[in-house]
């Protein structure tokens, strides 16, 4: 950003910029090469500490289902949110302004199951602790898993878990009781 820099780096973008459209070669002089591996080598051992100054914030839990969970930083700020429960599944809807898509922490209870179904649209979703398994595998805290209206599956965690989910509509459920909430899914998607 210096006055010094940015010649140099006009000048090797003339330079580079005339080799790629063919025209004559220019000439790169060896004080040029000089000056920019000088900047070079500057900015690389620069040692000037950052300016920004982080603090560790305190751990953050929340409570579901009788399970404590901690929460990752991204999301502490949503440790006091209202959770609505049907049999082994609990979910928190979070604050998401993007139109029809939807962001939620959805808990698995120990031994519980989502029942089997696909995606009308597209799911997101990150394993924030504990594990389930489904058609597809084994997951684990920090998995990522994306499925769309082409994925079914079953998810069951023996153990129980916590999941961030993002989502952009409701899903469909196949077999079963369960497939009665297919007419009511946009209301509790």
């Amino acid at each position: 950003m210096c006055p010094q820099c940015k010649k140099a780096l006009d000048e090797c973008a003339a330079a580079e910029g005339k080799a790629l459209i063919g025209a004559e070669e220019a000439e790169v002089t060896e004080a040029v090469n000089a000056e920019f591996g000088d900047m070079l080598s500057n900015i690389l051992s620069d040692s000037i500490d950052p300016i920004t100054v982080t603090r560790a914030t305190p751990d953050t839990h929340i409570d579901v289902a009788g399970e404590r969970y901690k929460l990752p930083t991204a999301l502490r700020r949503y440790k006091e949110i209202d959770w609505s429960t049907m049999g082994a599944i609990s979910r928190a809807r979070l604050p998401l302004d993007e139109g029809k898509t939807r962001a939620s922490l959805l808990h698995i209870g120990l031994n519980g199951s989502v029942p089997s179904h696909t995606h009308k649209g597209y799911e997101l979703t990150l394993l924030l602790s504990g594990s389930f398994t489904d058609e597809n595998g084994t997951y684990a805290p920090g998995d990522f898993i994306m499925l769309s209206g082409e994925d079914h599956h079953t998810p069951v965690s023996k153990d129980g878990c916590l999941c961030y989910t993002v989502s952009n509509a409701p899903l469909h459920f196949t077999s079963g009781v369960s497939k009665l909430l297919n007419t009511i899914g946009r209301v509790i998607y």
